[in-house]
Formats: C-alpha cells, sequence, structure tokens
C-alpha cells in the first residue's frame, strides 16, 4: 500500500508526499515518491504507479532507465573482451562512435536500427554492416540473461529480419580464390630471392598454410613438445571456433608435405614458427601486390589446400582430420571436387620438393 504524508510549508500551505515501497521475498526491491498539492492527485499517481510496477519486468526498467546502447557496450567490452578476436574488438570499439550508442537500450526502436544500418550501407558492404547487427545481439543477448536488464532486444529481432528481407545485409561470400601455380611460384620465387635463412622464413610458412590447412595465427602458434611422430599430428592452441573464443586446443593431422616442412625448421624457440602472424600476412600481402597478384589473401591458402586434399580423392572424416573442421557441413561446399577423377595439382610440381630449401 503507498503511504501519503502531509508536510507544511513554511507558507503555511500543504504538500502530500506519495511514497511506494515494493516488496519480494520481505525485501525492499523498489522506492518511489513524488510530492503533490493535493492529497486528491497523490492518491491517484501512487494508486496508478503501483499498479504500473506490477507489470512484468516494470521495476527493472525503472532500475536501468537510461542506459545506453553505448553503456552496453562498454560492459560487455570490460567483462568479456579478453575473449574477443580481433575484428570483434574492433567492431566494438567502431559502435561506440555510432549515434545507435547514444540511444536508450531499453526504449530504442526497431526503426532506429534499421536507420543505422541503411545508413551504414551507403559506404560499407551489406555484408558488413550485418556484423553491426550480430555483435549488438550478443551484446542484447548478454544484458537480458546476465544482467538483468531488459533490453529491447525484439526491437532488434524486427530490425534485423526487415534488414534482411530488404537486402541491406547480407551474409559474407564464400570465398572461391585458389592460386594458380604460377602465381604460387612467383611469390615463392621472391621470397627465395629476398629472404635470407635468418630473418623471417617467409617462404616456409606460406608452403606450410599451403600444405596444412592452418591459418596463420594457428601456424605462429604450434610448439615442438606437441608434435606427435606416431600419429603425424601436432596441438593447435586456440584453434578458431565459432562458439568457443579460447581453450579450444585441438589435434590436427598433418599431410607429408607439411611434416616434412616442420622437420627442416632449426630448433630456436619452443614454438615452431616462432614468427609474428601479422607479419607474415602483411609481407604476403606485400608480395603480391609487387608481383601484380590481385585478390589473393593468406587465408585462401587454407581453401586450397582443402581442395586439393578433395581432388586427390580425400573423403571428409578425412579432410576433417587435417583442417580441424568439427562439423562436416563447412566442407560439403567441396564436395563435388571429389565427384572427378582424383588428380594431384601439385605432382611433380618443382617446389614440392624444395621445401624449406630457402638459401
Amino acid at each position: 500500500m503507498p503511504t501519503i504524508t502531509v508536510r507544511t510549508r513554511a507558507d503555511g500551505t500543504k504538500s502530500y508526499r506519495a511514497a511506494i515501497r515494493l516488496k519480494r521475498k520481505g525485501k525492499v526491491v523498489y522506492r518511489e515518491s513524488r510530492t503533490f498539492d493535493r492529497k486528491a492527485l497523490a492518491k491517484d499517481w501512487a494508486t496508478r504507479r503501483e499498479l504500473e510496477l506490477q507489470e512484468p519486468g516494470a521495476i527493472d526498467k525503472v532500475r536501468h532507465r537510461g542506459v545506453t546502447i553505448g553503456d552496453l557496450i562498454v560492459r560487455y567490452q570490460k567483462e568479456f573482451g579478453a575473449g574477443f578476436g580481433r575484428s570483434k574488438a574492433m567492431d566494438m570499439e567502431r559502435l561506440q562512435t555510432y549515434d545507435l550508442a547514444k540511444l536508450d537500450a531499453l526504449e530504442i526502436r526497431s526503426q532506429d536500427f534499421v536507420a543505422h544500418v541503411a545508413e551504414r550501407v551507403k559506404t560499407v558492404k551489406p555484408q558488413t554492416a550485418a556484423n553491426d547487427l550480430i555483435w549488438l545481439r550478443g551484446v542484447f543477448k548478454t544484458a537480458r540473461s546476465a544482467w538483468g536488464i531488459p533490453v529491447a532486444l525484439d526491437a532488434l529481432n524486427d530490425a534485423a529480419e526487415t534488414c534482411r528481407r530488404e537486402r541491406l545485409v547480407a551474409k559474407p561470400a564464400k570465398r572461391d580464390r585458389r592460386p594458380t601455380l604460377g602465381e604460387l611460384e612467383k611469390i615463392l620465387e621472391y621470397g627465395k630471392s629476398t629472404e635470407s635463412r635468418r630473418t623471417v622464413r617467409t617462404g616456409d610458412v606460406i608452403l606450410f598454410a599451403l600444405f596444412s590447412a592452418r591459418r596463420q595465427e594457428e601456424i605462429t602458434r604450434i610448439r615442438w613438445v606437441d608434435l606427435d611422430k606416431r600419429t603425424q599430428s601436432v596441438i593447435v592452441p586456440d584453434m578458431k571456433h565459432p562458439n568457443q573464443k579460447s581453450g579450444n586446443h585441438r589435434r590436427v593431422y598433418l599431410t607429408d608435405e607439411a611434416w616434412s616442412i616442420i622437420h627442416q625448421q632449426p630448433e630456436i624457440d619452443e614454438r615452431i614458427f616462432p614468427f609474428n602472424s601479422k607479419s607474415i600476412s602483411a609481407r604476403f600481402t606485400e608480395w603480391c601486390k609487387l608481383l601484380g597478384i590481385s585478390d589473393l589473401h593468406f587465408h585462401d591458402l587454407r581453401h586450397e589446400c582443402i581442395s586439393w586434399l578433395f581432388e586427390r580423392g580425400w573423403d571428409i572424416p578425412r579432410v576433417a582430420g587435417v583442417s580441424g573442421h568439427t562439423t562436416w557441413s563447412s566442407l560439403q561446399r567441396y564436395t563435388h571436387l571429389s565427384q572427378h577423377e582424383p588428380h594431384d595439382k601439385y605432382l611433380n610440381w618443382h617446389w614440392r620438393p624444395l621445401v624449406g630449401t630457402f638459401s
């Protein structure tokens, strides 16, 4: 029940303070009060307000009134940012710079999200704009389940559906770029002529990526101690996983070519390739640019290796043992390659036996 307290002002007039106090399991969970000049107004407000606060989630809405999307992003980064990948961390920082970040996270409307995406696609691809909604959905879900903040998740979901329907956002396109033998030979020859064995051996790393399907970050994390000679395999620490950002240590098998490259590396560090992954990628990109090779990324070497294995007649389980895929659905797009007569693109390729021979 609300309480009405009468007070006499200095000028002799009276004020009526209506106070609401709500309890849950014997504990006071919310207090609110307002002052009026008339008792009837105080009673009417208190009765109406108490009924409003009985609605599911009403108290939480009042508690968190004024929390902005930017506030949520900052908290999300602080509590969970250690597990973010580089691209997610950068996107989260960028999201805070938009007008959207200033809006109330509880009162924001679906049209606010749609307007944000419509503005973004003026300068970026629909695939990039889609990431904004993906990251924001993660923030909103965490706010609801972990922090008890009744954010407008339904508005975000409605906006995402509208953006998909109107093609304002899109899924990332699957890259099918494969290097030709000529392109690989140009890159490796250039590396051989510009690098000595005392510097970062980019050529060896490129060949290892080509024949192991490992990502650049994974290559620079694998260690000598994690090699298993009996199974010709290695543990890859923190392998990329869609739902597990760290601690996903996986043992993968190595092709004969990848195994050979490893054993031609000097044991000068606990890591087999003790290099900076960003430097490797930057050097690869630089070489491609200098050599006039367009639209070839270091990550395309992983796609090339998987394609090569299927072309040789390997089945999905065997390829997954090398690539590290935990679900075979991601490999379905390659299966058409195994429907033809098996062939080896790199058979008798002169760089195949020359792995690790930079001088």
